[in-house]
């Protein structure tokens, strides 16, 4: 069974917001993968989620799309992001992972067999960006079938006829996508991000994650304060991890970057609306 379920059960009952870290898989090196999810953890992430590289990303902005280039000019392979999951879970039981990426590679794997091997390796809900909710009915069969959680994307733009679609489809949370742009664009009215999202929460019946455009702890800590259920955290971490010189600093950046979203969001505790 997917983890997430007792995750926001968890941070719900502790009035605590779930903080959501995303890092490419294989940048910034093959070796350094394994040990920057543990760091990840140690710096309070509460769930990740791992990109699988991708030659097209098309909702990514030029940090995440350098990310997947250099891990991709190593070699990553789905296969590969599914091997590191499994290494993980030799050390970590209890996190979630969520992979996130684009439908191809599924699609060259099977759709039956990619979610097969995403749950033998401990994987626990996956989101494929450009695949459409009213056209994933056979990709949401199969993760279900082997008790993965499918997420999908809502945006600004969303119509009330699609928000209907994933409360029906998906499962796990929902990704609010703050902005009408791609990821590490600036977002400007985190006021209206807190107001749709809180609509989104009660139209949906699940929790909602928001993400791009988180830049800094202040903002995680208001849209705590707001009631969202997590932070993706996603552009701003990768870019710091692009200058590491090494897996060790790799690992030491994140840990140092992500150590004030935890103590705010720690700080938050039991004071969500």
């Amino acid at each position: 069974m997917s983890r997430l379920p007792g995750l926001f059960r968890t941070l719900r009952e502790a009035g605590r917001t779930a903080l959501v870290p995303f890092v490419t898989a294989g940048d910034p090196s093959f070796q350094g993968t394994v040990p920057l999810l543990h760091a990840l953890v140690s710096a309070g992430a509460d769930a990740i989620e791992l990109g699988v590289p991708f030659s097209d990303p098309m909702a990514d902005g030029p940090v995440i799309q350098r990310a997947s280039e250099r891990a991709l000019g190593r070699g990553a392979t789905l296969r590969q992001v599914l091997a590191w999951v499994q290494e993980f879970r030799e050390k970590n039981r209890h996190t979630p992972i969520i992979l996130m990426g684009y439908l191809n590679p599924v699609e060259a794997m099977g759709a039956e067999r990619f979610a097969e091997a995403a749950a033998t390796a401990g994987v626990d809900g996956v989101i494929l960006v450009d695949l459409t909710p009213e056209e994933s009915a056979h990709e949401v069969q199969m993760l279900h079938r082997f008790h993965l959680d499918p997420i999908f994307l809502l945006a600004p733009t969303s119509s009330p006829a699609r928000v209907a679609t994933v409360k029906r489809l998906g499962s796990g949370f929902v990704y609010y996508v703050s902005l009408r742009g791609i990821t590490g664009a600036e977002q400007q009215d985190w006021d209206e991000v807190a107001r749709r999202t809180a609509r989104l929460r009660q139209e949906l019946e699940m929790p909602v994650a928001v993400g791009f455009g988180i830049r800094d702890a202040a903002t995680a800590g208001y849209l705590a304060a707001a009631g969202c259920d997590a932070v993706v955290i996603g552009s701003a971490l990768v870019d710091r991890l692009a200058g590491a010189r090494d897996d060790r600093e790799a690992q030491e950046v994140a840990m140092e970057f992500l150590l004030p979203f935890s103590d705010v969001l720690s700080r938050h505790m039991g004071k969500r609306t």
